[in-house]
């Protein structure tokens, strides 16, 4: 890649996660149409937080539910979509911070999901008590362990650093007679005051990071999806699909771009505080 490239790409980047961080949940929530991404996988989240929906005759699977308060979004787009939200039978997530999985209770209580989670995030999940509900967590996942139900199967990538167990999704969905690879991003985002060098309560985030970046990196990937809409320029790719180009969730050469942009802001931050901690 071009250093010109990569310097916009970096640029945009940073952009987009500043702009990110400073938005309310409110803002965070505002309603998104939902829609079919390939075959039994629709998206159901928000303009800013990503949901998924998979499908399959026994009942379905839900990446990420969310805030609580996007609980009734993500069903209202499901039903939207002829689907019934009482038939949700199991309950995945990205990481453990509350815009991807504070509603995970409400929505256990509402469907009778089975809550499966990665086994790093485990602690992080049970400090997460919105309105005092306790965290549900029915089964503990590991790196590589694959999610069946269904004729479906999800493949629980461990990409850790901006949680412990940052948890990339990938499934392989037939359409149309070909055999296309999704992969979910979970982030790979250095939020503002991640603390890469010396931090004690998380002493291998920057090995971590390292090893997610290698995880992502090997991963074939047809159809680029994620846990915020602006990783995979969502918006825009709804827009062209709108218009009658169905390919406009492929999109291969967008993924290692990404995955590259994002290795590159962690390797710059990474060196700052390196320098800085040199006395």
């Amino acid at each position: 890649m071009k250093t010109s490239n990569l310097s916009q790409l970096l640029f945009l980047a940073a952009l987009g996660a500043a702009q990110l961080v400073g938005q309310t949940r409110a803002e965070r929530n505002k309603t998104f149409p939902p829609h079919k991404v390939i075959g039994n996988l629709y998206f159901v989240g928000t303009d800013n937080l990503g949901s998924f929906l998979i499908t399959t005759p026994q009942g379905h699977i839900l990446i990420n539910s969310d805030y609580e308060e996007t609980v009734p979004i993500v069903r209202a787009s499901i039903e939207k979509l002829g689907f019934r939200y009482s038939d949700v039978k199991i309950l995945l997530g990205s990481h453990a911070h509350g815009d991807h999985m504070e509603g995970d209770a409400l929505v256990k209580e509402l469907t009778g999901a089975r809550v499966i989670a990665m086994q790093e995030d485990v602690a992080a999940l049970k400090a997460m008590t919105p309105g005092g509900k306790p965290h549900p967590i029915d089964q503990v996942l590991h790196d590589g362990e694959d999610v069946k139900f269904g004729d479906t199967t999800l493949t629980a990538h461990l990409t850790p650093g901006h949680t412990k167990g940052c948890t990339t999704w990938t499934m392989r969905v037939s359409e149309d007679g070909q055999i296309r690879n999704v992969v979910i991003v979970g982030s790979p985002n250095v939020n503002p005051g991640y603390k890469l060098i010396g931090n004690t309560l998380y002493p291998r985030i920057a090995e971590d990071y390292e090893r997610g970046f290698r995880v992502l990196s090997s991963l074939p990937c047809d159809y680029f999806l994620g846990a915020h809409g602006n990783y995979f320029d969502m918006e825009s790719k709804y827009a062209r699909f709108k218009e009658g180009v169905t390919t406009a969730f492929i999109d291969p050469d967008g993924y290692q771009k990404y995955v590259a942009e994002r290795e590159q802001a962690f390797r710059t931050e990474l060196a700052k505080q390196k320098a800085a901690s040199v006395p």
